[in-house]
């Protein structure tokens, strides 16, 4: 065997929960560390140990990312009150995606891995969809108040000058609600710059859309800022790539993305792609297909899969039974952050390897062998359902050919 290929920086590698964390072990023992000196910061996120450190842990984590610019992370577990009595909690510690997204400041790009064998449900699709999704503010870190009748809602901003403005927000005659939704201009600029810095990486035209037709000071501002600095600082870049950049209605956006053919970035606000992106996962096939990597304005990576610990395959799992567990997102995930610390770091073997493991795994699948999600939908003549453990291990046996 050739001798395996030298990493200089570390990755830092954030394990994580359930069925998830098993398969992340089988990922790195069959098709990872055989062929790779693989240097990782290792920090588990695990709920057992985010619980003994306070969740000291995630904001580590998050730091050295910032530190060493790239990161994969295994699917995390947020607690929910049965977390709590299940795991035995301090208290309900909030999402480690949270976290670390307010913490890097990043957007979230999300991909579907596109196979044949499973068709889109719509049959327009040719190419991926990348959901690019704002992750900070709105709804994510809003204030909200149930109101009870004759009561007067404000709004109420005092400045630094300890100057008041006002604005009526709702006479209640009746009990209701009430929600108070925030976001900063740095934010939204940060959004700006690293969705149009990654539609030039992959050479796609980048979509955006609001609602400033109603919304016409808060979703308004998000549409000026996008307009200003692409103005300022990308037009000409975007010119030079041959790729657009528009802006439409969220409405109007749905329309569209629905007759298009694909192969191009939709960015959206934090609400609209948490929604989004799990309509085009499914619309593409499987939620279990989807990889995500949350960028950075200042160009740092963090690479995960779209989806959850899968606690079901996992609790099989302990009782000793097989699981057919899909592995791919999580799989894409190394490949993801192996490429971009290739790419970093000049190590053109780092980068041909990540494409050849993506490539010998859809391989794996258009040839037929597949996991049970993938086998109820594929519409290949001739396939197989494997468990966990054997299709990783047909998919090193078409990456050792590969190499």
């Amino acid at each position: 065997m050739a001798d395996k290929i030298k990493m200089t920086t570390p990755l830092v590698e954030m394990d994580g929960d359930e069925m998830t964390r098993i398969i992340w072990k089988m990922i790195k023992d069959i098709l990872l560390t055989p062929y790779i000196d693989l240097k990782t910061e290792y920090y588990d996120l695990g709920l057992q140990h985010r619980d003994d450190t306070n969740d000291q842990v995630t904001f580590d984590s998050a730091n050295a990312t910032k530190k060493y610019g790239v990161a994969v992370k295994c699917a995390t577990i947020t607690p929910n009150a049965d977390r709590v009595k299940e795991y035995n909690l301090k208290e309900m510690w909030k999402s480690p995606n949270g976290t670390i997204r307010a913490i890097l400041d990043g957007t979230v790009f999300r991909t579907p891995i596109v196979v044949k064998g499973i068709t889109p449900f719509i049959s327009t699709w040719k190419k991926p969809i990348t959901i690019a999704r704002h992750a900070y503010g709105d709804v994510y870190k809003n204030t909200e108040m149930q109101v009870s009748a004759g009561s007067k809602a404000e709004l109420v901003v005092t400045d630094a000058q300890g100057k008041e403005t006002r604005s009526l927000i709702h006479d209640f005659t009746g009990d209701g609600i009430v929600q108070g939704l925030h976001n900063t201009d740095a934010s939204i600029s940060s959004f700006a710059r690293a969705c149009f810095n990654y539609a030039l990486d992959l050479k796609q035209d980048l979509w955006f859309a609001t609602k400033d037709t109603i919304s016409k000071k808060y979703d308004h501002r998000f549409k000026d800022i996008f307009r200003e600095i692409y103005d300022a600082e990308y037009k000409e870049k975007f010119e030079a790539a041959g790729i657009e950049y528009f802006y439409t209605l969220i409405d109007d956006a749905v329309a569209r993305v629905i007759r298009s053919e694909g192969g191009y970035i939709w960015a959206c606000k934090n609400y609209d792609g948490d929604v989004m992106s799990d309509m085009v996962a499914t619309a593409f096939g499987s939620l279990a297909m989807m990889t995500s990597v949350l960028v950075s304005p200042d160009g740092t990576y963090e690479y995960e899969a779209a989806h959850g610990t899968v606690q079901r395959h996992y609790y099989k799992h302990l009782k000793g039974e097989k699981t057919s567990t899909n592995s791919m997102a999580t799989l894409f995930a190394w490949t993801g952050a192996l490429r971009k610390r290739g790419e970093l770091d000049h190590i053109p073997e780092l980068v041909d390897f990540a494409n050849k493991l993506e490539q010998a795994s859809i391989q794996t699948i258009e040839d037929g062998v597949m996991t049970g999600d993938l086998y109820l939908l594929s519409t290949l003549e001739n396939k197989t359902k494997v468990d966990t453990e054997t299709f990783l291990h047909e998919i090193n046996n078409r990456l050792v050919k590969l190499l």
